[in-house]
Protein backbone atom coordinates (compact mmCIF):
# COMPACT_ATOMS: atom_id res chain seq x y z
CA UNK A 1 0.00 0.00 0.00
CA UNK A 2 1.25 3.26 -0.50
CA UNK A 3 2.79 5.28 2.52
CA UNK A 4 1.80 8.82 1.13
CA UNK A 5 -0.72 10.63 3.26
CA UNK A 6 -4.35 10.17 2.10
CA UNK A 7 -6.19 12.12 4.17
CA UNK A 8 -5.83 15.59 5.63
CA UNK A 9 -6.16 16.10 8.91
CA UNK A 10 -9.96 16.68 9.30
CA UNK A 11 -12.44 19.06 11.50
CA UNK A 12 -13.26 17.85 15.08
CA UNK A 13 -17.20 16.48 15.86
CA UNK A 14 -16.81 20.22 17.94
CA UNK A 15 -16.03 22.57 15.34
CA UNK A 16 -18.61 21.05 12.55
CA UNK A 17 -21.53 20.86 15.82
CA UNK A 18 -20.77 24.75 16.52
CA UNK A 19 -20.58 25.35 12.96
CA UNK A 20 -24.24 23.35 12.20
CA UNK A 21 -26.20 23.29 15.17
CA UNK A 22 -27.60 27.23 14.87
CA UNK A 23 -28.57 26.18 11.40
CA UNK A 24 -30.20 23.12 12.43
CA UNK A 25 -32.21 24.99 15.08
CA UNK A 26 -33.03 27.78 12.80
CA UNK A 27 -34.59 25.04 10.75
CA UNK A 28 -35.89 23.31 13.38
CA UNK A 29 -38.52 26.28 14.55
CA UNK A 30 -40.80 25.74 11.25
CA UNK A 31 -40.59 22.29 11.22
CA UNK A 32 -44.14 21.85 12.63
CA UNK A 33 -45.48 24.58 10.66
CA UNK A 34 -43.96 22.94 7.60
CA UNK A 35 -44.98 19.73 8.34
CA UNK A 36 -49.37 21.43 8.63
CA UNK A 37 -48.84 23.28 5.43
CA UNK A 38 -46.92 20.86 3.07
CA UNK A 39 -44.83 23.53 2.00
CA UNK A 40 -40.84 21.94 0.67
CA UNK A 41 -38.20 23.04 2.31
CA UNK A 42 -36.60 24.68 -0.09
CA UNK A 43 -35.32 28.06 1.94
CA UNK A 44 -34.10 25.96 4.77
CA UNK A 45 -32.36 23.74 2.26
CA UNK A 46 -31.16 26.95 1.03
CA UNK A 47 -29.96 27.81 4.69
CA UNK A 48 -27.82 24.38 4.44
CA UNK A 49 -26.35 25.51 1.07
CA UNK A 50 -25.49 29.03 2.39
CA UNK A 51 -23.88 27.17 5.93
CA UNK A 52 -22.04 24.36 3.34
CA UNK A 53 -23.70 21.29 4.43
CA UNK A 54 -23.40 19.34 1.09
CA UNK A 55 -19.80 19.64 0.82
CA UNK A 56 -19.12 18.63 4.82
CA UNK A 57 -17.71 15.20 3.19
CA UNK A 58 -15.97 17.39 0.26
CA UNK A 59 -11.93 17.57 1.12
CA UNK A 60 -10.98 21.15 2.20
CA UNK A 61 -8.69 22.02 -0.49
CA UNK A 62 -11.75 21.79 -3.11
CA UNK A 63 -13.82 23.67 -0.10
CA UNK A 64 -15.50 21.78 1.61
CA UNK A 65 -15.68 20.69 5.41
CA UNK A 66 -13.25 17.46 5.09
CA UNK A 67 -15.54 15.79 7.62
CA UNK A 68 -15.28 11.97 7.81
CA UNK A 69 -17.85 9.08 7.19
CA UNK A 70 -18.66 8.98 10.52
CA UNK A 71 -18.68 13.16 11.33
CA UNK A 72 -21.41 13.05 8.33
CA UNK A 73 -23.66 10.66 9.76
CA UNK A 74 -23.17 12.66 12.88
CA UNK A 75 -24.54 15.33 11.92
CA UNK A 76 -27.63 14.03 9.45
CA UNK A 77 -28.79 12.79 13.08
CA UNK A 78 -28.34 16.32 14.35
CA UNK A 79 -30.66 17.48 11.03
CA UNK A 80 -33.15 14.99 10.90
CA UNK A 81 -34.02 15.87 14.79
CA UNK A 82 -35.01 19.64 13.31
CA UNK A 83 -36.32 18.53 9.67
CA UNK A 84 -36.00 14.26 8.62
CA UNK A 85 -37.29 15.71 5.15
CA UNK A 86 -33.92 17.36 3.99
CA UNK A 87 -31.55 14.84 4.72
CA UNK A 88 -33.51 12.26 2.93
CA UNK A 89 -34.06 14.78 -0.04
CA UNK A 90 -29.66 14.58 0.25
CA UNK A 91 -29.14 11.12 0.21
CA UNK A 92 -28.36 10.69 -3.44
CA UNK A 93 -26.22 14.11 -3.00
CA UNK A 94 -24.44 12.76 0.03
CA UNK A 95 -23.49 9.27 -2.00
CA UNK A 96 -22.73 11.26 -5.17
CA UNK A 97 -20.07 13.51 -3.03
CA UNK A 98 -18.96 10.13 -1.82
CA UNK A 99 -18.28 8.68 -5.59
CA UNK A 100 -16.44 11.59 -6.13
CA UNK A 101 -14.43 11.17 -3.05
CA UNK A 102 -13.04 7.67 -3.67
CA UNK A 103 -12.08 9.38 -7.25
CA UNK A 104 -10.33 12.50 -5.52
CA UNK A 105 -6.83 11.72 -7.08
CA UNK A 106 -8.53 12.17 -10.74
CA UNK A 107 -9.05 15.42 -12.73
CA UNK A 108 -12.82 14.30 -13.30
CA UNK A 109 -13.12 13.92 -8.99
CA UNK A 110 -11.42 17.01 -8.36
CA UNK A 111 -13.08 18.94 -10.65
CA UNK A 112 -16.81 17.66 -9.61
CA UNK A 113 -15.80 18.13 -5.73
CA UNK A 114 -15.07 21.93 -6.65
CA UNK A 115 -18.43 22.22 -7.73
CA UNK A 116 -20.08 20.74 -5.30
CA UNK A 117 -17.64 22.82 -2.85
CA UNK A 118 -18.80 25.48 -4.63
CA UNK A 119 -22.36 24.94 -3.71
CA UNK A 120 -23.46 22.72 -6.10
CA UNK A 121 -26.89 20.25 -5.04
CA UNK A 122 -27.77 16.78 -6.34
CA UNK A 123 -31.31 15.22 -6.45
CA UNK A 124 -32.01 12.21 -8.02
CA UNK A 125 -34.29 10.37 -10.87
CA UNK A 126 -33.92 6.63 -10.70
CA UNK A 127 -36.85 4.61 -9.78
CA UNK A 128 -39.67 3.67 -12.05
CA UNK A 129 -42.95 2.40 -11.97
CA UNK A 130 -42.25 0.82 -15.19
CA UNK A 131 -38.85 -1.07 -16.59
CA UNK A 132 -36.81 -4.01 -15.04
CA UNK A 133 -33.97 -4.26 -11.95
CA UNK A 134 -30.98 -2.90 -13.99
CA UNK A 135 -32.98 -2.44 -17.11
CA UNK A 136 -34.55 1.39 -17.06
CA UNK A 137 -36.86 2.21 -19.85
CA UNK A 138 -35.40 5.62 -19.70
CA UNK A 139 -32.77 6.12 -22.45
CA UNK A 140 -29.71 8.17 -23.47
CA UNK A 141 -29.27 8.22 -27.42
CA UNK A 142 -26.71 9.80 -29.65
CA UNK A 143 -28.82 12.45 -31.82
CA UNK A 144 -27.18 14.53 -34.31
CA UNK A 145 -24.31 14.74 -32.41
CA UNK A 146 -26.24 15.52 -29.07
CA UNK A 147 -26.53 13.39 -26.03
CA UNK A 148 -30.36 12.91 -25.46
CA UNK A 149 -32.66 11.70 -22.35
CA UNK A 150 -35.67 10.71 -22.51
CA UNK A 151 -38.21 8.91 -19.99
CA UNK A 152 -40.04 8.98 -17.00
CA UNK A 153 -39.14 8.35 -13.02
CA UNK A 154 -40.71 8.13 -9.97
CA UNK A 155 -39.51 8.57 -6.69
CA UNK A 156 -37.16 11.03 -7.65
CA UNK A 157 -36.10 11.59 -4.25
CA UNK A 158 -35.10 15.41 -3.62
CA UNK A 159 -35.46 16.52 -6.91
CA UNK A 160 -37.12 19.44 -6.35
CA UNK A 161 -33.81 20.29 -4.28
CA UNK A 162 -31.58 20.15 -6.11
CA UNK A 163 -29.66 21.88 -9.01
CA UNK A 164 -28.18 18.38 -10.92
CA UNK A 165 -30.34 15.47 -11.31
CA UNK A 166 -28.52 11.71 -11.44
CA UNK A 167 -30.50 9.65 -13.64
CA UNK A 168 -30.49 5.92 -14.36
CA UNK A 169 -30.65 5.35 -18.20
CA UNK A 170 -29.57 2.67 -21.24
CA UNK A 171 -27.34 4.00 -23.68
CA UNK A 172 -27.24 3.37 -27.41
CA UNK A 173 -25.32 0.65 -26.34
CA UNK A 174 -28.07 -0.64 -24.24
CA UNK A 175 -25.63 -0.04 -20.90
CA UNK A 176 -26.41 1.28 -18.17
CA UNK A 177 -25.02 4.70 -17.37
CA UNK A 178 -25.74 7.15 -14.79
CA UNK A 179 -26.38 10.94 -16.93
CA UNK A 180 -25.99 14.17 -14.68
CA UNK A 181 -28.13 17.04 -15.91
CA UNK A 182 -29.27 20.60 -14.73
CA UNK A 183 -32.76 19.90 -12.49
CA UNK A 184 -33.70 23.53 -15.13
CA UNK A 185 -32.75 22.21 -18.32
CA UNK A 186 -35.16 22.30 -20.92
CA UNK A 187 -37.33 19.66 -21.25
CA UNK A 188 -37.12 18.69 -17.20
CA UNK A 189 -40.23 18.41 -15.61
CA UNK A 190 -40.42 17.87 -11.83
CA UNK A 191 -43.14 16.99 -10.36
CA UNK A 192 -43.96 17.36 -6.58
CA UNK A 193 -46.58 14.00 -6.33
CA UNK A 194 -45.09 12.16 -3.72
CA UNK A 195 -48.25 10.58 -2.25
CA UNK A 196 -46.60 8.91 0.56
CA UNK A 197 -47.86 9.43 4.31
CA UNK A 198 -44.71 10.30 5.47
CA UNK A 199 -41.50 12.42 4.75
CA UNK A 200 -44.22 14.27 2.57
CA UNK A 201 -41.58 17.29 1.59
CA UNK A 202 -38.97 15.01 0.99
CA UNK A 203 -39.77 15.69 -2.57
CA UNK A 204 -39.66 12.07 -3.88
CA UNK A 205 -42.47 12.68 -6.72
CA UNK A 206 -42.44 11.74 -10.74
CA UNK A 207 -39.74 13.17 -12.83
CA UNK A 208 -39.99 13.06 -16.57
CA UNK A 209 -37.27 14.00 -19.39
CA UNK A 210 -38.18 15.05 -22.51
CA UNK A 211 -35.15 15.74 -25.11
CA UNK A 212 -33.01 16.72 -22.22
CA UNK A 213 -29.56 17.06 -23.33
CA UNK A 214 -27.05 15.76 -21.36
CA UNK A 215 -23.80 18.31 -21.50
CA UNK A 216 -20.97 15.61 -22.71
CA UNK A 217 -19.13 12.53 -21.75
CA UNK A 218 -18.04 14.22 -18.25
CA UNK A 219 -21.39 14.18 -17.39
CA UNK A 220 -22.03 10.47 -17.74
CA UNK A 221 -20.90 7.76 -15.14
CA UNK A 222 -20.44 4.08 -15.35
CA UNK A 223 -21.37 1.52 -12.76
CA UNK A 224 -18.79 1.39 -9.92
CA UNK A 225 -17.61 -2.33 -10.67
CA UNK A 226 -18.19 -3.46 -7.12
CA UNK A 227 -20.07 -2.09 -3.98
CA UNK A 228 -17.02 -0.60 -1.35
CA UNK A 229 -20.16 0.24 0.74
CA UNK A 230 -22.23 1.64 -1.76
CA UNK A 231 -25.25 0.07 -0.42
CA UNK A 232 -24.58 0.67 3.36
CA UNK A 233 -23.96 4.11 2.79
CA UNK A 234 -27.43 4.47 1.52
CA UNK A 235 -29.12 2.65 4.18
CA UNK A 236 -27.06 4.28 6.75
CA UNK A 237 -28.39 7.64 5.59
CA UNK A 238 -31.83 6.28 6.28
CA UNK A 239 -31.07 4.73 9.54
CA UNK A 240 -29.58 8.56 10.62
CA UNK A 241 -32.57 9.81 9.83
CA UNK A 242 -34.79 7.49 12.02
CA UNK A 243 -32.45 8.32 14.81
CA UNK A 244 -33.38 11.65 14.68
CA UNK A 245 -36.53 11.76 14.20
CA UNK A 246 -36.59 9.65 17.56
CA UNK A 247 -34.04 12.09 19.28
CA UNK A 248 -37.27 14.73 18.08
CA UNK A 249 -39.98 12.75 19.18
CA UNK A 250 -38.36 12.52 22.67
CA UNK A 251 -38.10 16.38 22.86
CA UNK A 252 -41.63 16.51 21.87
CA UNK A 253 -43.35 14.74 24.07
CA UNK A 254 -41.10 15.98 27.16
CA UNK A 255 -42.39 19.57 26.28
CA UNK A 256 -45.74 18.67 26.24
CA UNK A 257 -45.61 16.87 29.30
CA UNK A 258 -43.72 19.70 31.15
CA UNK A 259 -46.63 21.80 29.67
CA UNK A 260 -49.60 19.17 30.98
CA UNK A 261 -51.92 20.32 33.58
CA UNK A 262 -54.58 17.26 33.19
CA UNK A 263 -53.92 13.91 34.03
CA UNK A 264 -55.87 10.54 35.09
CA UNK A 265 -58.04 9.50 37.83
CA UNK A 266 -55.35 6.53 38.15
CA UNK A 267 -52.07 8.58 38.07
CA UNK A 268 -49.47 8.32 40.42
CA UNK A 269 -49.29 12.28 40.68
CA UNK A 270 -51.25 14.99 39.74
CA UNK A 271 -48.85 16.54 37.86
CA UNK A 272 -47.53 14.83 34.63
CA UNK A 273 -44.02 15.48 35.04
CA UNK A 274 -43.87 13.71 38.14
CA UNK A 275 -45.75 10.81 37.53
CA UNK A 276 -43.50 7.93 37.64
CA UNK A 277 -45.13 5.86 34.64
CA UNK A 278 -44.40 9.19 32.38
CA UNK A 279 -41.61 9.69 33.38
CA UNK A 280 -40.48 5.97 32.51
CA UNK A 281 -41.62 6.45 28.73
CA UNK A 282 -40.34 9.33 28.56
CA UNK A 283 -36.86 7.98 29.64
CA UNK A 284 -37.41 5.01 27.47
CA UNK A 285 -37.83 7.06 24.46
CA UNK A 286 -34.83 9.41 25.35
CA UNK A 287 -33.08 6.16 25.95
CA UNK A 288 -34.08 4.76 22.14
CA UNK A 289 -32.74 7.78 20.69
CA UNK A 290 -29.56 7.69 22.42
CA UNK A 291 -29.06 3.46 21.24
CA UNK A 292 -29.55 4.66 17.94
CA UNK A 293 -27.51 7.21 17.38
CA UNK A 294 -24.45 5.27 18.79
CA UNK A 295 -25.63 2.14 16.55
CA UNK A 296 -25.74 4.41 13.45
CA UNK A 297 -22.36 6.02 14.26
CA UNK A 298 -21.08 2.80 15.21
CA UNK A 299 -21.74 1.48 11.87
CA UNK A 300 -20.69 4.41 9.69
CA UNK A 301 -17.26 3.69 11.66
CA UNK A 302 -17.23 0.41 9.97
CA UNK A 303 -17.89 1.80 6.76
CA UNK A 304 -15.53 4.87 6.90
CA UNK A 305 -12.93 2.28 8.05
CA UNK A 306 -13.81 0.37 4.55
CA UNK A 307 -13.57 3.37 2.58
CA UNK A 308 -10.00 4.77 3.80
CA UNK A 309 -8.87 1.08 2.71
CA UNK A 310 -10.70 1.34 -0.74
CA UNK A 311 -8.85 4.91 -1.22
CA UNK A 312 -5.51 3.70 -0.07
CA UNK A 313 -5.97 0.59 -2.32
CA UNK A 314 -6.98 2.18 -5.60
CA UNK A 315 -3.92 4.81 -5.32
CA UNK A 316 -1.27 2.07 -5.01
CA UNK A 317 0.17 1.43 -8.17
CA UNK A 318 -1.10 -2.21 -9.85
CA UNK A 319 2.15 -3.89 -9.64
CA UNK A 320 2.03 -2.92 -5.74
CA UNK A 321 -1.06 -3.83 -4.41
CA UNK A 322 -0.97 -7.34 -2.24
CA UNK A 323 -3.44 -10.23 -1.93
CA UNK A 324 -3.21 -9.04 1.61
CA UNK A 325 -3.99 -5.76 0.82
CA UNK A 326 -7.19 -7.31 -1.26
CA UNK A 327 -7.96 -9.38 1.22
CA UNK A 328 -7.86 -6.60 3.65
CA UNK A 329 -10.27 -4.60 1.76
CA UNK A 330 -12.69 -6.99 0.65
CA UNK A 331 -13.57 -8.05 4.35
CA UNK A 332 -13.63 -4.28 5.25
CA UNK A 333 -16.36 -3.73 2.79
CA UNK A 334 -18.32 -7.05 4.28
CA UNK A 335 -17.97 -5.55 7.61
CA UNK A 336 -19.42 -2.61 6.44
CA UNK A 337 -22.51 -3.69 4.44
CA UNK A 338 -23.16 -6.47 7.50
CA UNK A 339 -23.07 -3.89 9.90
CA UNK A 340 -25.35 -1.62 7.82
CA UNK A 341 -27.51 -4.59 8.19
CA UNK A 342 -27.52 -5.41 11.60
CA UNK A 343 -27.71 -1.74 12.30
CA UNK A 344 -31.07 -1.73 10.05
CA UNK A 345 -32.78 -4.94 12.00
CA UNK A 346 -32.51 -2.63 15.46
CA UNK A 347 -32.92 0.96 14.37
CA UNK A 348 -36.13 0.34 12.80
CA UNK A 349 -37.42 -2.09 15.26
CA UNK A 350 -36.46 0.53 17.98
CA UNK A 351 -37.59 3.37 16.20
CA UNK A 352 -41.08 2.02 15.00
CA UNK A 353 -41.82 1.32 18.80
CA UNK A 354 -40.11 4.45 20.33
CA UNK A 355 -42.91 6.32 18.19
CA UNK A 356 -45.87 4.60 19.00
CA UNK A 357 -45.07 4.45 22.77
CA UNK A 358 -44.85 8.41 23.08
CA UNK A 359 -49.00 8.84 22.71
CA UNK A 360 -48.45 6.89 26.27
CA UNK A 361 -47.99 10.44 28.00
CA UNK A 362 -50.86 12.11 27.17
CA UNK A 363 -54.13 9.93 26.28
CA UNK A 364 -56.23 11.52 23.79
CA UNK A 365 -54.79 15.00 24.29
CA UNK A 366 -51.70 13.94 22.52
CA UNK A 367 -53.40 13.39 19.57
CA UNK A 368 -54.54 17.03 18.75
CA UNK A 369 -53.82 17.89 15.20
CA UNK A 370 -51.45 21.00 16.20
CA UNK A 371 -48.66 18.72 17.80
CA UNK A 372 -48.51 16.73 14.53
CA UNK A 373 -47.06 14.02 16.89
CA UNK A 374 -48.00 10.95 14.72
CA UNK A 375 -45.37 12.41 11.94
CA UNK A 376 -42.69 10.77 13.54
CA UNK A 377 -44.20 7.46 13.16
CA UNK A 378 -44.94 8.07 9.98
CA UNK A 379 -41.72 9.67 9.09
CA UNK A 380 -40.10 6.42 10.30
CA UNK A 381 -42.79 3.81 8.40
CA UNK A 382 -42.17 5.56 5.40
CA UNK A 383 -37.78 5.55 6.04
CA UNK A 384 -38.19 1.62 7.12
CA UNK A 385 -40.07 0.40 3.88
CA UNK A 386 -37.21 1.08 1.96
CA UNK A 387 -34.98 -2.14 1.49
CA UNK A 388 -37.43 -4.52 3.00
CA UNK A 389 -36.33 -5.84 6.69
CA UNK A 390 -37.21 -9.36 5.89
CA UNK A 391 -34.76 -9.54 2.96
CA UNK A 392 -31.62 -8.18 5.22
CA UNK A 393 -32.27 -10.25 8.37
CA UNK A 394 -32.57 -13.42 6.61
CA UNK A 395 -29.31 -12.43 4.55
CA UNK A 396 -27.99 -11.79 7.46
CA UNK A 397 -28.84 -15.07 9.08
CA UNK A 398 -27.99 -17.06 6.61
CA UNK A 399 -24.29 -15.45 6.61
CA UNK A 400 -24.20 -15.76 10.36
CA UNK A 401 -25.08 -19.71 9.96
CA UNK A 402 -23.76 -20.74 6.78
CA UNK A 403 -21.20 -17.85 5.84
CA UNK A 404 -22.93 -17.11 2.37
CA UNK A 405 -22.68 -13.30 1.98
CA UNK A 406 -25.31 -11.25 0.36
CA UNK A 407 -25.70 -12.18 -3.41
CA UNK A 408 -24.97 -8.71 -4.12
CA UNK A 409 -21.18 -8.85 -2.08
CA UNK A 410 -20.77 -12.71 -3.86
CA UNK A 411 -19.03 -12.52 -7.03
CA UNK A 412 -21.71 -13.32 -9.68
CA UNK A 413 -24.21 -10.51 -7.52
CA UNK A 414 -21.43 -8.10 -8.44
CA UNK A 415 -22.18 -8.53 -11.97
CA UNK A 416 -26.27 -7.50 -10.89
CA UNK A 417 -24.60 -4.37 -9.41
CA UNK A 418 -23.34 -2.98 -12.47
CA UNK A 419 -26.65 -1.89 -13.19
CA UNK A 420 -26.39 -0.19 -10.01
CA UNK A 421 -24.32 2.99 -10.59
CA UNK A 422 -22.91 6.08 -8.66
CA UNK A 423 -26.18 7.46 -7.49
CA UNK A 424 -29.06 4.54 -8.70
CA UNK A 425 -29.25 2.26 -5.70
CA UNK A 426 -32.71 3.57 -5.29
CA UNK A 427 -33.52 1.62 -8.49
CA UNK A 428 -33.24 -1.74 -5.97
CA UNK A 429 -36.21 -0.34 -3.67
CA UNK A 430 -39.32 -0.39 -4.71
CA UNK A 431 -40.83 2.30 -2.76
CA UNK A 432 -39.68 5.38 -2.32
CA UNK A 433 -36.24 6.32 -2.69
Amino acid sequence: MTTAPLTEAGPTDAELLAKYRPVFARIAEGALERETSGRLALEEAGWLREAGFPAIRVPREFGGDGASLRQVYLLVVELAAAESNLPHALRVHLRFVEDRWRERHTPRGQEWLRRIGDGLVFGTAVSEREGAFGKPATTLRTVDGRLLLNGKKYYSTGALYGDHLTVAALDDNGERVTAVVRADAPGVERIDDWAGFGQRASASGTTIFTDVEVEGPEAIFPPPGGTAGHLAHFQLTHLATIAGIVRRATDDIAEFVRRRHRTYPAAKAPVAADDPLIQQVVGRTDAAAYALRAIVIDAAESLNAAAELGYAFRVTPEAERTPEAEAELAAAELKAELDAFRAQSVVLDLGLKATTEIFEVGGASALDRKYQFDRHWRNVRTLASHNPLIYREQQLGDYVLNDTPPRFLSPEGASVLTGASESSTAATEVVAS
